[in-house]
Parts: structure tokens; sequence; C-alpha cells
């Protein structure tokens, strides 16, 4: 094996680096409803809940094939299902460009959806070429093709001021298409398919793969990816619509502040796969949500107008978080949720060496399904709250219920291992009480 480190050449390096490239160009059109979605809403007259579904349902099928993608890539190889899932996406996009009603644009964004799944299929692909002390950082650069988002709402945009909305979705779908072509002419098969190519050994059933699904861990580890990757997922499409209501910018400005979120969510999950490896993923976790915590609370605050009655009469004052507040806080929101997502899938290979396509696609799914379930939300919420700032009070829930069972599972697991520690106190009075109960 070479070293991860080293000058990025041979199988092994081509391997991670274009599944890499392959996964942010899959991503990159994944979101591109976060930019295109708002001028169908204008076209179409939506409201707040419809361009939530709408800019949602391509993260719906993206979520739901992730199990299945991942399972079929410990079956059948990833650099195949890789490239097929890339030229099915790159069709579909192409395709969107004829729909003309609101339901036909839902059901092409089912469709194209399906590059979200690329993401099971990758961490399978990816993982089978490291052993596992570089499993992490190698599945963190993979990870890091979460700058897709970054990239479609940086350029974007401006395709769309300077040629329409089509343009996008048809420039997109073309440059996918061609990824895809790259991609299985360069890679090679993994090893371990070739290792059970040359000794005509199979792969483990569909059944057995899926028989790790009934530990509650997995679905432990489910909800923490439920945040900070379908958070993430979440906030790139919604955050243009929420600038452009909250501060009154313009589209251009609207997708630079969301890709300064959602660079940072993207290129540090590289950062987050060596901690995961040299720290432990158990305190990137604590990091993540005690972060995450902090500021969804600060963001949660809606712009206010106080008067307070002073000796002089009335005292009036406005607090509100600023533009440029937002975006820092943003900013440091996405740093931490990367160093989540590469946290969690440090967890999958350790604990599921040999289901990490179920395991892997399960926890995605779920992850993903956030991305669809958060944006639908975040618009009921708007239609029936009628405050912007919603949003992130169901983050901050969502960020504490995570923490909450995690640090508990964590104690179990302790007390488990070391049951000694469920007797014993610091306190001076409660330990007398205990040895009089033991002389009794």
């Amino acid at each position: 094996m070479h070293d991860l480190n080293a000058v990025p050449t041979g199988p092994q390096q081509r391997a991670l680096w274009l599944s890499t490239i392959s996964f942010a160009t899959c991503f990159a059109v994944w979101t591109v409803f976060s930019i295109i979605g708002i001028r169908i809403q204008q076209q179409l007259g939506l409201n707040e809940t419809e361009f939530g579904l709408l800019i949602a349902t391509p993260i719906l099928t993206g979520s739901v094939t992730r199990l299945f993608l991942g399972i079929w890539a410990d079956q059948y190889g990833g650099r195949r299902v890789f490239a097929g899932v890339m030229l099915v996406a790159a069709v579909a996009t192409w395709l969107l460009t004829t729909a003309t009603t609101y339901a036909e644009f839902l059901l092409a964004a089912l469709a194209m959806g399906v590059a979200g799944g690329s993401f099971a299929v990758g961490v399978t692909f990816v993982s089978r070429w490291f052993p596992p002390r570089k499993q992490g950082t190698a599945l963190g650069i993979f990870g890091a093709g979460n700058i897709g988002a970054a990239t479609t709402a940086l350029l974007a945009p401006t395709v769309m001021n300077a040629w329409g909305w089509h343009a996008v979705a048809q420039l997109w779908a073309a440059v996918l298409a061609a990824v895809a072509i790259v991609f299985y002419l360069v890679v090679r098969d993994d090893p371990g398919l070739a290792r059970r190519r040359a000794s005509g050994s199979g792969s483990a059933s569909f059944v057995r793969q899926l028989a790790p699904l009934k530990n509650l861990q997995v679905w432990r580890f489910a909800l923490y990816y439920f945040f900070v990757f379908g958070g993430f997922v979440a906030l790139s499409l919604w955050l243009p619509r929420y600038l452009i209501g909250v501060y009154g910018v313009g589209i251009a400005e609207a997708g630079l502040i969301t890709a300064s979120f959602a660079l940072p969510a993207g290129l540090f999950r590289i950062v987050g796969g060596l901690l995961s490896d040299r720290i432990g993923a158990r305190r990137v976790m604590y990091w993540t949500f005690s972060v995450s915590l902090a500021c969804t609370f600060l963001l949660s605050y809606p712009a206010t107008h106080y008067t307070v009655d002073g000796i002089r009469g009335p005292i009036h004052f406005d607090l509100a978080i600023g533009v440029m507040p937002f975006a820092l806080l943003l900013f440091v929101l996405g740093f931490f949720m990367s160093l989540g997502t590469a946290a969690v899938y440090k967890h999958v290979p350790s604990y599921y060496s040999e289901s990490v396509g179920a395991v892997g696609g399960m926890v995605g799914m779920i992850g993903g399904l956030g991305g669809f379930v958060l944006p639908i939300a975040f618009g009921a919420m708007n239609d029936l709250v009628g405050i912007w700032t919603s949003c992130f009070m169901l983050l901050f829930l969502l960020a504490g219920s995570a923490l909450t069972w995690m640090h508990f599972a964590i104690l179990r697991m302790e007390r488990r291992h070391f049951p000694q520690v469920q007797g014993e106190t610091d306190l001076p009075e409660m330990m007398a009480a205990q040895e009089q109960r033991h002389d009794d």
C-alpha cells in the first residue's frame, strides 16, 4: 500500500482523488436547486412550503438510494456503480430543462437526485483502498467533495444571470457526464473486488449485509449524521432564499455568503478525518455538537425591537445579527459540521468493517433524509410561525438531542466496561453512608 502522504500517483491515489472529484461534481448537481430553484419559484409563483419541497426533492432520492447503492458497490464494485450513477444523474439533469409544470419539476428533481447516492458508493469504494489507520483521513478527503455545494453557490448565479437557469442545468449535466467517463476509464476496481474475482468467491448476501442495522448504535450514528450532514445540505439549499428574505441581498451576494458556509463545510472535512485518526472521533463529535449548539443558539435569536421605561421616558433599541456577523457564525458552524461529518464516518469502518456498504449506506441515507426533511420544515415553519430564524431553532434542538444521546450512550458504555465506577463517588458524606451500609 502507498502512503497516503506520498506523491499522488498510482492506483490508490487515483482512486481517492478521482472519487473525490466525482463526488464534488455529483454534489454540485445535487444542490443545484438552491440557485435555479429561486428563479423557478418566481416562474411558477410557489409559496415557501412548495419551494422547500422543490429544493429538497433531489435530496430524497439521493438519500433513499444510498443504502442500496452502498451494498451494490460492495457486490459489483464501486467503479461500475459510481460511473453508472453519474451518467443517470447527468441525463436526468439535462431533461430537467424540458419541465414546465410544478409536478414535472418534482419528477425531474427525483430522477436527478440519484447523484446524491454517490456518497455511499464512494465511501465503500475508497475505504477498500486504505488500511484502518488511514481510513479516517482518506474518507475525510473524499468527503471534501461537499465543496460541490459551494461550487454551485459561487458559479451558478453568474451562469444563470447571463444565460438563464436552463444553461446551468445543461452545463452541470455535461460536466457530470464527462467526469463519469474519465472516472470509469482511469480508475481501477478496488483490491477487495479484485481478490474476490481472483479467488472466485462472492460478496456477502444482501440480507447478511443488512444484519448490523438491527444495532441501536447504527441509528445513533445516523442521528449524528442527520444533523451534521443533513443540516449542512439543508442550509446549503435554504441559505440563498433566507439571505434574500432577511437581508435583501441579490442572488450573487446570497450565493457568495452561502459559499462561505459550504466551502469550509467541505474542505475542512479533511481536517476532521485527520483529527479523528489522531485524537479519536468521539472527542471530535463532542467539539462539533458543543460549538454547533452555541452557533445555532445565537443564529436562532430573531431581530427584536425593545422598549424600556427609562427615568426620562421610553428607551428604544434593536437587537439583531447583521449580515457580516451572520456570515462569520455560519463559517464557524460549517467548520465544525465538517469535522463532525468526517468523525461519523470514521466510526463506520471501525465498528463494521465487513458491512461498510450497508451501515455506511444507512447512515448516509438518514443523513441525506435530513437534507430532504429540513428544507421542507424550514419552509413550513416560515409559513406557519412567520419567523425567519425558526430554521436555526430547529437545528439547535437537533444538536442538543444528538449531544445528549451521545453523552449518555458513552456513559453507559464506560459503566459496562468499568462497573466499579457506579459505586464510587467524590462526596465524603456519601462514601461514609456506603461504608455504613456495608458494615450493617
